[in-house]
This record gives C-alpha cells, structure tokens and sequence, in this order.
C-alpha cells in the first residue's frame, strides 16, 4: 500500500476507536435505557454514529484501492487502541495481558502489510 493509503487506513482504525470511546461516553450518559429521548437526543451518540459513519464511507474508499488480506488486519489494531484510548480518556484500568496482546496485534498487522501483494 502507498503511505498515503495506509495512513488513510490508520486513520479508519483511530476513527472506530474513537468512536468507540464515544458509544461508551453515551452509554454512561443514559440513565433510564427505557426512555427513548435519552438515547435519540444522546449527543455522545450522535456523535458516535455520525464518526461511524463517515469512517465507513472511508473505509468503503480505502476498500476500492486497498486487498483486503492487507487492509483489513489493520483494523486489529483496534484491539491495542481502545484499551489505551480508555486508559487515557476514561480513566479505565489497563492490564499487562492487553498490552501484550496488542503488542502480538501490531506484530500481526506489521507481518500482513509487508507480505506478498498478489
């Protein structure tokens, strides 16, 4: 892939990862889940599905330049990403295992972007 694809496909991952932290602000927001209003007029929500969104459209995008077998393991990276992004953002506990884990995650996406490209 061109640095300009790939870093258009990190972008997507750092997008969902986000968006992620967004589902989980909107979801500590709603109080009563049976009351519709607080999940229709949830601006973290909102927020979420509008950063999904346009990251789909994007990722539709870096789908019609980009093989899949070479694109989609960055999306792995999300395994590494989210936790730190709760850590940092949300004050949330990171253990020793995610850190590994992701770090066998990079290793994967790193061995999957530098493979064949047939």
């Amino acid at each position: 892939m061109t640095p300009l694809l790939t870093s258009i496909t990190v972008l997507c991952v750092l997008g969902i990862s986000l968006g992620q932290l967004l589902f989980k602000k909107a979801a500590q927001s709603i109080i009563n889940a049976a009351n519709w209003q607080q999940w229709v007029f949830n601006g973290w929500l909102i927020a979420a599905l509008a950063l999904y969104g346009v990251t789909t459209l994007v990722w539709i995008w870096v789908l019609r330049h980009a093989p899949l077998h070479i694109a989609y393991p960055f999306m792995g990276l999300a395994f590494l990403i989210v936790p730190v992004l709760g850590w940092m953002m949300l004050g949330e506990a990171i253990t020793w295992q995610t850190l590994a884990g992701g770090a066998l995650i990079l290793a994967g996406v790193t061995l999957a972007s530098i493979g064949g490209h047939s």
